[in-house]
């Protein structure tokens, strides 16, 4: 790798070697995650006397907060404006770690757990409030630390390459690569442990995990390019909004000298005339009388823009509509994760006559498929892809595979519950054993590939699409579009319960092959969409797509 130079970065700083610092962090981070939360509902419904639906639905909340929604995107801002990456994820991860060891006392102290009560009894106590305050404190503060870490643990990684985009691409692949990996053991191992073990060991193998994560990280401090915060970009991008209806009423211009170049004299030669993309933003960066100091600088900010910022306000925009398509398709993964554990638990879960599969693991076959997939992405899957069209696999297609496969995926889990109805309902009564829960392996498989298209494709279009001073938001936007995604899902299956008899307590009294039904429709009318915004979208970066498409030469 090509050293940068000293007036870049600090001497020794930065490249690869920063990798295995930053992926095996993000590595103890992970199985401290989803250790506890994959097993969450079942926790909640065994300890807590949670009602099924009930349980899945904080299951999807504590989901919508821990990797996306709001959480990833303040920790972006305050990276990008304040502390940098390197002091956002140790702190994120050191309020992580309290909210791991909280929930581990949860199931340590009995105090802090309901006392078992037997069915039909009436003779049992009330749950004391301080049980649910001490619990979902531990779960918020626990989704507070791994929120405000995953999307800054990818840019800090990607920052370390900054002058190789192809790098940056496989450096991507392999932070999802790993990141997947480590939620697979800790889908099965720790989920094992806390389902045959106990609670607390499960738990305290979470604490402990995290504890290493945030050590690993802190080691490699010495290794990291540490890029100082430049005050918050979104102030700028305001300001060009601001500045844009401000000058509404003037005219556009067509010599560059009429536009404001930035604060520092330049030269007449470089300057520059805004794109023609979204012409009424150019009106921010036109000088009027009295606008410019004699020294260059702006006698009020929000009147005036310079023509960089105005250009760097224009690829969000551009990138909206494409970003919005995701909603959907992270809906029907919000949905499909909640159901199958409570399918899996209505469902004959022995492999062989002694090994049961824990409920909670079932999303495993998810994360094995993706990670599976993921390995040889880069060395096998791309090459193949240019040599049969002659051309690299761009980001957008990419993209619009991942949908494809999500609503095959649907359309399997709704052939697959139906099948389970009818033979739930044909043995009721009966001894002879439920439906095996192998069944839900290839639905899961296959939204597990779609995963590996359109997750990191996404990751890596908005980082190479978005302004510099925006890398930190970049990342971040795929955690936003986890939030609003598993938000929908929370509110879709809150409609179903109250519209229909789809989603009873006992889904074998239900239909939950209509609502994965309901999924396949919205997913094919939602990719006609995505088409439709893929067609007309220009790439702002047109040679970093192929470098970041292209394998690595090294």
């Amino acid at each position: 790798m090509e050293a940068p130079s000293e007036a870049q970065l600090p001497r020794r700083t930065g490249g690869w070697i920063t990798f295995p610092f930053i992926i095996a962090s993000s590595v103890g981070l992970a199985l401290a995650f989803v250790g506890w939360t994959s097993n969450l509902i079942v926790y909640l419904i065994k300890e807590f006397d949670v009602e099924s639906i009930d349980a899945a639905q904080i299951s999807n909340l504590v989901n919508v907060n821990s990797a996306g929604s709001l959480i990833p995107v303040v920790a972006a801002i305050v990276a990008d404006s304040y502390l940098g990456c390197f002091s956002t994820i140790w702190i994120s991860s050191i309020i992580s770690l309290l909210g791991t060891i909280l929930l581990a006392l949860t199931a340590t102290v009995d105090s802090l757990r309901p006392k078992s009560c037997e069915v039909g009894s009436t003779s049992c106590t009330p749950k004391p409030k301080v049980q649910s305050v001490v619990l979902y404190a531990a779960i918020v503060l626990s989704t507070l630390g791994s929120g405000g870490t995953r999307s800054t643990l990818a840019t800090i990684g990607a920052g370390q390459l900054a002058d190789k985009p192809k790098d940056q691409g496989i450096f991507f692949n392999w932070f999802f690569f790993f990141w997947y990996s480590a939620s697979v053991i800790a889908l099965t191992a720790i989920v094992y442990v806390e389902d045959n073990v106990s609670w607390k060991s499960g738990f305290f193998i979470c604490v402990a995990a995290n504890v290493l994560g945030s050590a690993i990280f802190l080691m490699g401090s010495r290794f990291y390019a540490k890029f100082k915060p430049k005050g918050s970009p979104f102030t700028s991008l305001a300001r060009v909004i601001v500045a844009s209806i401000t000058n509404r009423q003037v005219s556009l211009p067509s010599t560059a000298e009429d536009f404001f170049q930035g604060c520092n004299v330049v030269p007449k030669a470089l300057a520059v005339v805004p794109s023609n993309t979204f012409r009424f933003l150019n009106r921010a960066a036109i000088i009027s009388e009295g606008d410019v100091k004699p020294d260059g600088l702006t006698t009020n900010r929000w009147r005036l823009c310079s023509v960089q910022e105005v250009e760097d306000f224009k690829p969000l925009i551009k990138i909206l509509p494409l970003w919005s398509t995701s909603f959907f398709l992270g809906t029907t993964i919000g949905v499909q994760a909640s159901l199958s554990i409570l399918q899996a638990l209505a469902m004959n879960r022995y492999v062989g006559p002694n090994f049961q599969i824990p409920a909670g693991s079932i999303l495993v076959f998810v994360l094995l498929s993706t990670a599976l997939f993921l390995a040889p992405f880069d060395k096998f899957l791309l090459p193949t892809w240019k040599n049969l069209t002659g051309k690299s696999l761009t980001p957008l297609q990419r993209i619009g595979t991942g949908h494809v496969l999500n609503f095959l995926s649907m359309g399997v889990s709704a052939l697959v519950e139906s099948k389970r109805l009818n033979v739930a309902k044909s043995n009721e009564g009966s001894n002879i054993v439920a439906m095996s829960v192998l069944w839900l392996v290839p639905q899961l498989v296959i939204v597990g590939i779609a995963e590996a298209f359109h997750f990191p494709g996404q990751v890596s279009l908005y980082y190479q699409e978005f302004p510099i001073t925006l890398k930190n938001m970049a990342t971040a936007m795929i955690s936003v579009l986890v939030g609003i995604s598993f938000y929908l899902a929370t509110a879709l299956i809150d409609v179903v319960r109250k519209t229909s008899t789809w989603l009873p307590g006992n889904i074998n009294n239900g239909r939950l092959d209509n609502v994965y039904w309901i999924l396949v429709i919205g997913g094919v009318v939602n990719f006609g969409y995505y088409v439709t915004c893929a067609w007309y979208y220009k790439y702002q970066n047109l040679n970093e797509v192929d470098h970041i498409d292209s394998p690595s030469d090294e």
